[in-house]
């Protein structure tokens, strides 16, 4: 999973936002670049706001209890328009091994773009590609 390492942007506005009122997310970025190791200013292989979670659930026959691996942002109303937008396209989401794809998505990949799209319709148009 790329979680960051694909290329993520964020503008002008939404760094002087986080200098202004989250400079703990500000302490990220160095020179316009985001999810930058404060202490290092290496980049960071994964997002420092991300966390995840092993969640333990029954399995279908109710006996067996299986671990759900389960992610969220920490950073959720103020993350960047980047990361408001994905996914995009299915074929990003495999491309990162998103978590949120499912098998059946992969079976029809049409239909579950058409079904991603009225998901992420307040945050983004429709996928042209």
């Amino acid at each position: 999973m790329l979680y960051s390492d694909g290329g993520l942007s964020v503008t002008a506005t939404e760094i002087d936002w986080w200098e202004i009122h989250r400079p703990e997310i500000f302490s990220y970025v160095d020179k316009g670049e985001i999810w930058m190791d404060p202490e290092t200013g290496a980049r960071l292989t994964t997002c420092p706001w991300l966390r995840v979670e092993t969640k333990p659930l029954l399995s279908s026959s109710k006996s067996t209890p299986i671990n759900q691996t389960l992610y969220a942002c920490a950073i959720y109303h103020d993350r960047p328009d980047d990361c408001r937008h994905y996914p995009v396209s299915i074929d990003e989401m495999v491309r990162d091994e998103c978590e949120m794809i499912e098998v059946k998505d992969l079976s029809n990949p049409k239909l579950a773009q058409i079904k991603l799209d009225k998901i992420m319709s307040d945050s983004r148009p429709p996928y042209e590609g």
